[in-house]
């Protein structure tokens, strides 16, 4: 009779530059949709963790922000947090993106960062159907030699490509112990928190390169009805009186298609009917208020 395997659970933090794909990656790894994924750099703004069963290993991602070098408060809180996270973690994977020309400044510093704090990692080289085998061969032996690397994965986070392999190995090197979540629980990021992303990727996909970096979504109320409805009413928050119109489009009509795609995914995710109401306030202010960053778990002082 054969013994039933050790239950083993710990932390994984997902690193790398900003756009290298760690946000398709953690949603490929859950096998749900946690974290924003857009065209735009820096859309993840805070630790999002999601959580994976893999056999008898129950595993927590740690979706961090994109690591760079930060101007404004925003960008520090942001990377303050993803080296927080990767500080945190059992194990640490460094994303790069396959697809660049070369080693970027941001993956370079990331490196220098983990070799001075003694912390080893595995890498995923990602998007690797956009690069020529020779080419890629070549980059993963110029990141082995840098001796900071344990494995180094060859992956597509956007086609699934390498990611069970992944998730597998991880799930063998994680510490032996008693799993912290219930085996449904795919994050544990509050509702609220995660309706409001859907919000803010719906604006990010709608509206491209025209919209204002600096804004943000927050659910101000959430009702639930009998018939097993929901109700959210958020409110996009910006700097500028003159973003206003952008968001708004002509008669309202930007916002409305932005309703109706956030609402849909909404309801995909929740499972259930949703009623989104959306209201856009100019804050002039927001980005150097403390209480913007305490609900996404930043810190305002860093």
């Amino acid at each position: 009779m054969s013994e039933t395997p050790a239950s083993r659970c710990g932390f994984v933090a997902l690193v790398g530059a900003p756009n290298a794909g760690k946000s398709t990656l953690l949603n490929a790894l859950v096998g749900a949709k946690l974290s924003i994924v857009t065209h735009k750099a820096q859309t993840t703004r805070a630790t999002i963790r999601g959580i994976a069963i893999e056999g008898a290993c129950q595993i927590v991602f740690v979706d961090t922000p994109g690591i760079f070098e930060p101007k404004r408060r925003l960008e520090r809180a942001m990377v303050d947090a993803a080296w927080s996270g990767a500080r945190e973690a059992d194990r640490l994977v460094l994303l790069f993106d396959a697809a660049r020309k070369g080693l970027d400044e941001d993956s370079a510093r990331i490196m220098a960062g983990l070799k001075d704090s003694g912390r080893r990692a595995d890498l995923a080289l990602n998007k690797i159907d956009l690069i020529k085998r020779p080419k890629l061969l070549e980059l993963a032996a110029r990141f082995q030699a840098e001796g900071l690397f344990d494995e180094i994965f060859m992956i597509s986070a956007a086609s699934g490509d390498g990611v069970g392999d992944l998730r597998a190995s991880l799930a063998k090197r994680l510490p032996e112990g008693p799993w912290l979540f219930p085996e449904d629980q795919l994050s544990d990021l509050p509702q609220r928190l995660l309706a409001a992303e859907v919000t803010r990727e719906a604006l990010f996909l709608k509206l491209h390169d025209e919209l204002p970096y600096a804004l943000t979504v927050e659910t101000d109320d959430w009702q639930d009805f009998e018939d097993g409805s929901v109700r959210l009413e958020q409110t996009i928050y910006l700097q500028r009186e003159a973003h206003k119109g952008i968001v708004l489009g002509k008669g309202g009509s930007k916002i409305k298609d932005i309703r109706a795609d956030a609402q849909a995914q909404l309801e995909a995710l929740l499972e259930r009917r949703v009623h989104l109401y959306l209201y856009v306030k100019v804050k002039k202010n927001w980005l150097d208020d403390p209480e913007r960053y305490a609900p996404w778990g930043l810190d305002f002082r860093a």
